[in-house]
This record gives C-alpha cells, sequence and structure tokens, in this order.
C-alpha cells in the first residue's frame, strides 16, 4: 500500500509541474518578453510615479531596463550602467525625459519595446501597456487631472468619434483585430495623447514547437509511471503472504496426531519381537582333562510370551 501511495503522489507531482509549466510558458509565450509595468497604462501625467521592471522574464535575472527618449541616444534608466539591473524606479515623470520606448536587455537578448507616454496637459487615456488577448474585455478611462467625478468623457478611435460617457470609460467587451488602433478622449475641449491598442500576436511556431515537446515529454512520463504503477500492483497480488504460508505450515504440523507420530518413529527404529542369548556357566572340575578345556553352553530362547 505504501508503494501504491508514493507512485500516486509521484504521479501528482509530475501531473502538477507539467501544468505548471505549460502555463509559465503560455504566458511567457503571450506577454512574450514585454517589461511590467506599475501603473500598468500607456500615460501618465508629470509627476506620476513609474516602475519598469524586466527581474523574472524568461525565469532569469539581472535585466538592465533600458529607454530611448524620443531621438536621443538610447541609455539606461539609471546612468550608472553598473548599477542599472534591477527595476526602474521612477518616483517623479517628466514629458521631457521620461516619455519614450522602453525594453529589457542582458547579454544578446533583447525584450520588445513599450511606448510610455508622460504628459504636462490636463487629460490622459488610461489604456494597457501590453498588447490586448483577442476575445479579452477592455476599459479604457478617461481621466482629468483636476476633475475626478461626473466626467463626460468623449472617445475616438483613429480620429473618429466613437460614442460619449458620462461615467468618463468605455469598455469593449471582446477585442479582436477589427479595434485595433488609435484610440484618444476628450474631457471638455481638453483632448488626450493617442495610445495605440494591438491584438496579442498569436505564438510563433518555435514557441508553440516547444509547448508541443513539452506536452508529450510530459505525457511520457505520466505513461511510464502509470506502467511502473500497474506492474506493481500485479505483483501484489500474485506475492503469497508470508504471515499466512508461515501459519499455514505451522496448523499442518502440529495437527500431526500422537498415533501418527508413533507410527512414524517405529518404522524409523525396528522392534525386536524374539531375541537369543547365549548363557555360559563355567564347569564344575573335573579330573577329566577334556572338561576343563571344553565349557558347556546351554542356550535359552525367549520369545513373545
Amino acid at each position: 500500500m505504501e508503494v501504491t501511495a508514493l507512485c500516486i503522489r509521484q504521479l501528482m507531482t509530475v501531473l502538477l509541474l507539467l501544468i505548471v509549466q505549460v502555463d509559465f510558458s503560455c504566458s511567457q509565450t503571450a506577454d512574450e518578453a514585454f517589461p511590467q509595468v506599475v501603473p500598468n497604462r500607456q500615460q501618465l501625467f508629470e509627476l506620476d510615479p513609474i516602475e519598469v521592471s524586466c527581474e523574472g522574464l524568461e525565469g532569469l535575472t539581472g535585466w538592465r531596463v533600458m529607454k530611448k527618449i524620443k531621438d536621443k541616444d538610447v541609455q539606461t534608466c539609471i546612468p550608472e550602467w553598473t548599477k542599472s539591473t534591477g527595476p526602474c524606479k521612477i518616483t517623479n515623470t517628466y514629458q521631457t525625459s521620461d516619455s519614450g520606448q522602453y525594453w529589457c536587455e542582458m547579454g544578446g537578448k533583447k525584450s520588445n519595446i513599450i511606448n510610455i507616454t508622460v504628459t504636462a496637459g490636463s487629460v490622459i487615456l488610461e489604456s494597457p501597456v501590453h498588447p490586448v488577448k483577442q476575445g479579452d474585455a477592455v476599459t479604457l478611462y478617461c481621466k482629468n487631472k483636476t476633475i475626478s467625478s461626473n466626467i463626460t468623457a468623449e472617445f475616438s478611435k483613429n480620429g473618429h468619434v466613437m460614442e460619449s460617457r458620462s461615467t468618463g470609460n468605455l469598455t469593449i467587451e471582446s477585442f479582436s483585430t477589427s479595434n485595433e488602433g488609435l484610440y484618444t478622449c476628450k474631457i471638455s475641449g481638453d483632448e488626450s495623447r493617442g495610445s495605440w491598442l494591438t491584438v496579442r500576436a498569436a505564438p510563433s511556431s518555435h514557441h508553440a514547437l516547444q509547448l508541443s515537446l513539452l506536452l508529450w515529454i510530459g505525457l511520457g512520463v505520466l505513461a511510464l509511471l502509470l506502467l511502473l504503477l500497474v506492474v506493481l500492483l500485479a505483483c501484489r497480488k500474485r506475492q503469497p503472504n508470508i504471515r499466512d504460508t508461515t501459519t499455514a505450515s505451522y496448523s499442518c504440523q502440529s495437527s500431526s496426531s500422537p498415533q501418527t507420530v508413533s507410527e512414524e518413529a517405529s518404522e524409523a527404529a525396528p522392534i525386536y519381537t524374539e531375541a537369543t542369548y547365549a548363557l555360559v556357566t563355567k564347569p564344575k572340575k573335573k579330573k577329566d582333562d577334556e572338561s576343563l578345556h571344553h565349557p558347556v553352553y546351554h542356550t535359552l530362547s525367549l520369545g513373545k510370551d
């Protein structure tokens, strides 16, 4: 029973690891090497904080957050190269120094690029930083820097007005390629900067092949463990119980009757029912010389009676 339970636990462990690994691979493929941004939006007001992180990307550490501000040269988030690994934390963002492209680098590896827009204006459009998964719902928020309630916002796509909402937000229930484009919003005549929304790219053939190999390997391991479990169960059914065998043997031996033992002992040791003894007697002295040299033998025969 202990061996069977151990095999079952191993099967469950392998299955759990396979699910976690496939989920991790799928997530890495879905957000293929994108930096993580907090807060998760493309646009910020000036003096808003932001944190761009690459830690854990592809299961690795030691990434550097790189950025390109407008047409300036590429630089690290932290000016000193030797201290530039780890998250990029900016307490107060500014339009001139923090609006631009951000990505991750380590050795020869480079992640995809995200765009961050810092505005000195009064209106921003809050939208996801990463591409949107097809079929997911997306909510766009139009924010005013000074007014936080009772806001009527007008949303536009590619320069064309979509609709106005008194709640200040617009939800696209099932995002698809037809919803891709440049989105803006307007509050009381003040318009935000534009933000591109795109559909998340399908997994590449390379990643699809990796996932397929991973699934086949996992299924192969599970099949081997199941086969081992079946063999162990079959062996346990065929193997006799040592305790029962010993008890049965002892019972058979102890059930022998005294008469049987006696008969076996009588067969092993022969019994003589008749014996012949020779009795030697010393003759009396006689004058005859022959009687001195020839003893007399008397034979006695003992029977059963």
